[in-house]
């Protein structure tokens, strides 16, 4: 089992990696070495699904011990969850969806768009998203553990965004968390499926960029403010 703390000697001050840092309530944690174990997580999950990736996988992928792991996150469903959080906030950072009053709604509209378009259809996540289809997963909790985490985070940002740009007068939204929805919806469009069911051909990546502008102007032609 690796062992994921050296020995320390009398006199010598412990290694940089092993000073602490804010964790979960009762116990520093280590940042890199949570990084390090959803990094190994994502990619067992990816390669042998929710099931099939067990604890030690993951801890000798993340060269810790199995301990450290469950001391960082829990359980397997803690730590599923925070995997996933982790890749969305990544590829969906927060500051993309900040007010930024200076950059054209239409522009902010299409730049996360083009973020989230990338990150559904990314090998990892296509792979995510059939194995949360298998009817051992659906019958499971694994489903609600993963919205939540990761879409249902995303729609709620999206939906602040909503009501900041509402209240400069951009936007007439009566219900931002269903706009919200919506706008996710649109955006993923068949092309998305088409895409999960494997198509990557020339075709399918070259209707990327049109879909997308086509997805945020229907959007817009809903909810924007009516002028003069």
């Amino acid at each position: 089992m690796p062992i994921d703390r050296p020995a320390t000697h009398p006199g010598h001050a412990p290694p940089v990696d092993d000073a602490p840092v804010r964790g979960a309530p009762g116990r520093p944690k280590d940042l890199a070495k949570g990084a390090a174990i959803l990094e190994a997580a994502r990619q067992m999950f990816i390669a042998h699904g929710f099931d099939g990736a067990s604890m030690d996988q993951i801890a000798g992928q993340a060269g810790v011990s199995k301990l450290t792991v469950y001391s960082h996150f829990g359980d397997k469903d803690s730590l599923f969850a925070a995997a996933v959080r982790a890749h969305c906030e990544q590829k969906l950072p927060d500051a993309l969806f900040a007010a930024s009053p200076e950059t054209l709604l239409r522009e902010r509209l299409l730049e996360i768009a083009g973020a989230f378009f990338a990150m559904v259809t990314a090998p990892e996540s296509v792979a995510g998203h059939r194995m949360l289809c298998t009817p051992k997963a659906a019958d499971s909790s694994l489903p609600e553990v993963f919205w939540e985490a990761g879409p249902g985070r995303v729609q709620a940002a999206f939906a602040d965004l909503l009501v900041r740009r509402r209240d400069a007068g951009e936007l007439d939204v009566p219900d931002p968390v269903r706009a919200a929805s919506q706008f996710f919806v649109l955006v993923k469009g068949d092309l998305h499926a088409r895409m999960v069911f494997g198509c990557t051909s020339a075709q399918c990546r070259a209707a990327i960029q049109a879909h997308l502008e086509a997805s945020v102007d229907l959007f817009l032609r809903g909810y924007a403010t009516r002028r003069g």
